[in-house]
């Protein structure tokens, strides 16, 4: 059945290696269900009401692009988004988190639309192949930084904005050991490296009291969670009185569009590119499924209480431990499934970035050696590509970065007089990025 299913002989991979690679992408993104209640409930929205909500729409998300695109790529409720539905869309502009949740649910169905019509595949497929191996790699850069940060190796600085953080700190101590262990696993070839270099840290925080809450050394006292929220579900639709009255509603659906498309783009690029789902000719296999399964996964987040949901780049970790089909996307959405039940447990590992960090560094490290295809003698890919990673990094935006590395090929295109090479759509992309940061941000 999963072979019929999956096609897993040929991408050279078996149901053993997909279900690591499934477990493993769902351990890195665990985070998502403690993280994401905690914004949206700023919004007014009720903390138990949106993880339900979150586990839910990831569970389903996944599954829809394991069985409809065959990609090794989950889905949940997309980071940065959130922070414009709370801090953006609700405090700022001033809707209802219903209001806000009806502006998801149209921004889905608008990428529903141009997801079967070809436009956005169209879009991604038209990215020079230098500029793909640039974001895939400056996502790598993206995500280990992220790691770092929410470990508490890197921190806030007023004077030099980053610094190092307290290397005394139990939690620090614990994701460099974790790196460390990873580091050695992968250098010695051992098969899964992430996902035990994972386990190790995990174990070794459990017992050190690190990344426990309340009860025993490092246990919950509360396993099972029998008590959920549905309160969110389907609220979205008194949310359409407020597009109906409110004047930047449609300011508000284009942020979300705007964000979650070339979030989407950078990180099915990058997946891809890892996965070994790029044609000979540079574009994407399989990619309108892909963009399709990402579209139906936001309308029904929206349905069922919480903000876009995207595809996520730390499944990059699961395909990194072998992951090459939708199996291990379907993996990591029964994952999403069983943790509404063990939430307690889940919050336990999930909430201690000390063990999801070592994998997203070295997931960052991995995706890094994209640059070696990059044509350094060649100052036009060299900018772009610089540009695209400093930024990604510095202005904590996979959007900007890739907005930005744009802009920086195309004035390296008009100089260098090779303007005719450049195909019309990545000419539309450059004005509308120049249009955001002039007006929009």
């Amino acid at each position: 059945m999963f072979e019929k299913l999956f096609k897993l002989k040929e991408h050279g991979t078996d149901v053993k290696t997909e279900l690591i690679a499934g477990l493993t992408t769902f351990l890195a993104m665990a985070y998502i269900l403690a993280v994401n209640p905690g914004i949206l409930s700023e919004a007014g929205m009720s903390f138990q009401g949106v993880f339900l909500a979150t586990a839910i729409a990831s569970a389903v998300a996944s599954i829809v692009m394991g069985l409809l695109a065959n990609y090794p790529v989950a889905l949940s409720a997309g980071m940065g988004v959130n922070a414009v539905f709370t801090y953006t869309i609700v405090l700022n502009m001033g809707l209802s988190y219903q209001g806000a949740l009806a502006c998801v649910f149209v921004s889905g169905i608008i990428f529903i639309l141009i997801s079967v019509t070809g436009i956005r595949s169209a879009i991604i497929n038209a990215i020079p192949a230098q500029l793909k191996l640039a974001i895939g790699a400056g996502i790598g850069f993206f995500i280990a930084f992220v790691g770092l940060k929410g470990a508490g190796i890197i921190v806030a600085n007023e004077a030099t904005l980053v610094s190092l953080g307290d290397f005394t700190n139990p939690v620090v101590l614990l994701a460099i050991f974790g790196i460390i262990v990873t580091i050695i696993l992968v250098v010695k070839g051992v098969s899964a490296s992430v996902f035990y270099g994972l386990v190790i840290t995990a174990v070794v925080g459990v017992i050190g009291g690190i990344c426990g809450i309340e009860g025993m050394p490092g246990l919950p006292q509360q396993i099972i969670s029998t008590q959920f929220d549905f309160s969110l579900f389907g609220t979205f639709i008194d949310g359409f009185k407020d597009l109906a009255s409110h004047p930047q509603c449609w300011v508000a659906i284009f942020s979300l569009l705007f964000v979650d498309f070339f979030d989407t783009a950078g990180t099915l690029v990058a997946v891809a590119s890892s996965a070994d789902l790029v044609n000979e000719d540079g574009t994407l296999d399989n990619i309108d499924k892909a963009l399709l399964s990402d579209a139906i996964g936001t309308v029904f987040g929206a349905v069922v209480g919480t903000s876009t949901v995207t595809s996520f780049v730390e499944s990059t970790s699961g395909v990194k431990v072998g992951g090459r089909t939708g199996l291990t996307a379907c993996t990591t959405g029964v994952l999403f499934i069983l943790s509404i039940v063990f939430y307690p447990l889940i919050a336990t590992i999930a909430g201690c970035s000390a063990v999801t960090a070592p994998a997203l560094v070295v997931v960052g490290i991995l995706m890094a050696q994209q640059l070696k295809g990059i044509e350094w003698d060649n100052l036009v890919y060299a900018t772009s590509t610089f540009v695209t990673i400093v930024f990604m990094i510095l202005g904590y935006s996979i959007t900007n970065g890739i907005a930005l590395g744009f802009i920086a090929y195309a004035v390296g295109m008009i100089a260098s007089g090779k303007m005719k090479q450049v195909q019309p759509i990545v000419w539309i992309l450059t004005i509308i990025f120049i249009i955001y940061f002039g007006f929009l941000i």
